[in-house]
């Protein structure tokens, strides 16, 4: 389905208890028809012919003068096509790769036109005046009932105009951003990518002979490569014209160091036109509370999200302030995310959410290393003197000291207790920095990050363990020639710790997610990597703000935890009856490996080695379009739900019960697609009750408290023959219900214990649209712990809350309408 047709939904919510029911059919949906103008055949195809021949002569003038510059390989046109306003353009009938047509961009014009910009190559214009000829003269074979239409009719009825593209065409940023034509500007150039061709090199070789410096750096993917490039729009539009290798061009990304350069006065406008657009939240917004160093609240950003009141401290001596530095930064990006994107902002920015602090860190009156579980949970209670908000926990203090490699410690065992309320019933989400690694040690990057294991309480299973990845990759070659980012875009962040020395372990895979963490630059004259370039860093609000400047760089994994918070606190703010292990649930759900994550881990035959992949990344880089939103082919369904895993009969412990979710499901939109390659993800987050200690640890299940797992109804059996699988293996842990016998493909395959290590479950299917349509039953059950294997302590009878989150995608089909009306939910489009 294209981008631009794709309309945004709140989620839906599973609204059947999670028992046996007879399955209901859903109503079918349909996929979106392309939006066309009617037409006069003869006369439409006529005036396109009269633009492909207006087109070829201008071709052959600019091929002419391709030739003449030098250029002997790769020569070739972009045109631009163009759709009526308000109607569809079929753009993906313009790419054909045989012949070297490439589709470039596609943009929405302010009068609603979609204009599909194409790279064709020298003598290829041929495709497509067939194509309009043979709309023109010839008829598709009749279909049963005898009617026939025009050949190629959706692609050439929806165009309305081609003709060659000028360097605008190229532009997928704000049409209102696009510089004058002899403005010296930095632009952010998308280059083309072949096997035949070096386009970036030949990029390079044109653009010093027309007055364009390229930066030294470059991003590649698997199609495209991109790098900055300094100098007018006219220069730029004669190289490309002469070289056809740009396929995009957008306004870099404003960066840190464009903030960092000011002076205070200058920073301070920029702050205080970012505090006049603010939209405070509501009193019924979620808060992010910080176990931090404190917060200076004083700052003009942070005194609207920061009450007097909400400002605590473990001792009453240190008073509340932030002297360490740490807490005020961290309020700064949980509050607005990397500041940089939304001091470049325009218009109005609503906040989602508030703060709280907590100061539980002194440098001048430091804890005993083994108070602080005590003095974390201390410091939860002080600040839940007000019971009845709903708050997300973040602490990116932590000790790295590598003791337990994985283990429980008192720490991270007390942080389980918190969050599974084993004291006082109150479930809580927390959400924990990863750790960073040595700055000594990060010359040896990533080798060093791989061995640096996650710090101390990181391993706790039910806190969100965030570690830390980076997009920032770019250095700036004017200022700091000779260096470059340490690590590549999209790919490990250098502070990032990992859990890759817990391999072939039971312990829990952590980090759970990644999010942004900064990088550092290298340079070949000195041994260590530096954080050189403020461009590579986070911008947020400084502890010493009132004394020096309102802005500052922050990162390491303490900046992608309190990004994890401020997510977190966006979804919980959008959907109020969400419980804190389906917030859990809905990050995890979310994320995704980037193609460096992967390519990191997979070996010369192309198979990926998962369990590195998550003990280095976690399940990858929530997305928070995703995180907060379904769309039409894209369609999540949130259950939530509690189970009571275990019964006493006698003197024995057994099962108590299975939960079976029979789910609203669009079968008849998937049964229609039937071969049509879709997926099928699910995530089940719980909380354990912990039982830590070296003997509790050393038996299998001795830490946690019981196990869930999730189980889904093979297309070809019966709801009663699930029933019956399921029931088999809640009792063998070693029984691979998910994938024996089964068709199509799971993402952690058969022989991986990554489905069953810690208490959140995330498995990606991927088969037939046909093979979908009959798995409308999900189970949830229960696997062993120490509730059951030690019955004396009395907690057979307790019940576990659990957050089970379905997501379904296709290519294009529409299921989200289907299901919206079997459970009679308005379809609300997002905006």
């Amino acid at each position: 389905m294209p981008p631009d047709n794709v309309r945004h939904h709140p989620h839906l919510f599973d609204p059947n208890a999670a028992s046996i029911h007879d399955f209901i059919t859903p109503r079918p949906g349909r996929g979106k028809a392309i939006s066309l103008q009617a037409r006069d055949r003869a006369q439409h195809a006529a005036r396109l012919l009269g633009q492909m021949e207006d087109i070829e002569a201008m071709a052959a003038e600019r091929i002419a003068a391709q030739k003449a510059e030098g250029v002997d390989a790769g020569n070739g046109v972009y045109l631009q096509f163009d759709s009526e306003p308000g109607f569809d353009l079929k753009f993906e009938s313009l790419d054909f790769a045989p012949s070297g047509i490439e589709l470039c961009s596609v943009r929405r014009s302010p009068i609603d036109r979609l204009q599909a910009t194409v790279f064709v190559p020298d003598g290829k214009l041929s495709f497509f005046l067939n194509r309009i000829t043979a709309y023109r003269d010839d008829d598709t074979n009749p279909k049963k009932d005898g009617s026939t239409q025009p050949k190629n009719r959706d692609l050439v009825e929806s165009i309305a105009d081609i003709r060659l593209a000028a360097l605008e065409a190229l532009w997928t940023d704000d049409p209102e951003l696009y510089p004058v034509p002899d403005q010296d500007v930095g632009w952010e150039v998308w280059l083309r990518k072949s096997d035949k061709l070096d386009h970036l090199q030949r990029f390079r070789e044109i653009a010093a002979a027309h007055d364009l410096t390229v930066s030294e750096e470059s991003i590649s993917f698997i199609d495209r490569v991109i790098v900055l490039v300094s100098g007018t729009g006219r220069n730029l539009a004669r190289s490309t014209e002469l070289l056809g290798a740009i396929a995009e061009l957008r306004l870099p990304k404003t960066a840190a160091s464009f903030f960092t350069q000011m002076n205070s006065v200058e920073q301070q406008d920029w702050v205080d036109d970012l505090a006049g657009r603010l939209l405070p939240p509501d009193a019924a917004s979620p808060y992010v509370c910080l176990l931090d160093t404190g917060v200076n609240r004083g700052h003009t950003l942070l005194a609207p999200l920061l009450a007097d009141a909400d400002l605590h401290t473990y001792k009453p001596d240190w008073g509340v302030d932030d002297r360490g530095g740490h807490g005020t930064p961290m309020a700064g990006i949980a509050a607005y995310g990397d500041l940089t994107d939304a001091l470049a902002s325009a218009g109005q920015w609503p906040a989602t959410h508030q703060l709280e602090s907590v100061k539980i860190i002194n440098d001048a009156d430091p804890h005993d290393p083994e108070l602080y579980g005590a003095v974390t949970s201390e410091s939860v209670n002080r600040v839940e003197v007000n019971p009845e908000r709903r708050r997300i926990f973040c602490m990116a203090i932590s000790t790295p000291d590598g003791r337990d490699r994985g283990r429980p410690s008192s720490w991270s065992a007390a942080v389980d207790s918190l969050a599974s309320g084993a004291d006082d019933q109150v479930h809580r989400l927390v959400i924990l920095a990863a750790g960073n690694t040595a700055p000594t040690s990060r010359g040896d990057y990533p080798n060093s990050n791989l061995t640096d294991g996650i710090h101390d309480p990181g391993q706790a299973w039910n806190a969100l363990t965030v570690g830390g990845y980076t997009e920032k990759a770019l250095v700036d070659q004017q200022q700091f020639p000779g260096w470059e980012a340490l690590a590549a875009h999209s790919d490990l962040a250098p502070a990032s710790c990992t859990s890759m020395t817990w391999k072939r372990t039971r312990w829990p895979v952590k980090p759970d997610v990644v999010f942004e963490a900064g990088n550092m630059a290298r340079h070949a004259d000195f041994e260590e990597p530096d954080y050189i370039d403020d461009a590579l860093q986070l911008l947020s609000t400084p502890s010493d703000f009132a004394r020096r400047r309102p802005l500052s760089t922050f990162g390491d994994t303490s900046a992608a935890a309190a990004l994890a918070a401020r997510q977190a606190a966006m979804l919980w703010a959008k959907y109020p009856n969400l419980t804190p292990e389906a917030i859990r649930a809905l990050i995890v759900h979310s994320a995704q490996w980037t193609e460096p994550m992967l390519q990191r881990f997979t070996d010369p035959q192309g198979q990926v080695d998962y369990e590195a992949v998550m003990r280095c990344f976690g399940f990858g880089v929530p997305r928070l379009r995703e995180v907060l939103s379904s769309a039409d082919n894209s369609l999540t369904l949130i259950a939530q739900g509690s189970i009571k895993p275990f019964q006493k009969i006698e003197n024995d412990v057994k099962y108590r019960e299975l939960k079976l979710h029979a789910l609203p499901w669009p079968k008849d939109a998937l049964e229609a697609l039937q071969d049509t390659q879709v997926t099928l993800r699910i995530t089940l987050s719980y909380f354990v009750e912990p039982n830590p200690g070296d003997r509790g640890w050393a038996t299998k299940y001795g830490y946690q408290s019981h196990g869930l797992r999730f189980a889904v109804k093979r297309a070809s059996e019966t709801v009663a023959g699930f029933q019956e699988r399921i029931n088999k293996a809640a009792r063998d842990e070693a029984h691979d219900g998910n994938h024996t016998g089964e068709s199509g493909m799971w993402t952690l395959g058969r022989g991986q214990t990554l489905t069953t290590v810690g208490s959140i479950h995330s498995n990606i299917w991927t088969g037939t649209a046909a093979d979908l349509a009959a798995r409308g039953h999900i189970a949830v059950f229960p696997t062993y712990g120490w509730w059951n294997k030690r019955p004396r302590l009395n907690a057979w009878n307790k019940t576990s809350n659990y957050a089970l989150i379905v997501t379904i995608k296709t290519p294009e089909t529409d299921i989200y309408t289907p299901v919206a009306n079997i459970i009679d939910t308005p379809i609300v489009i997002e905006t």
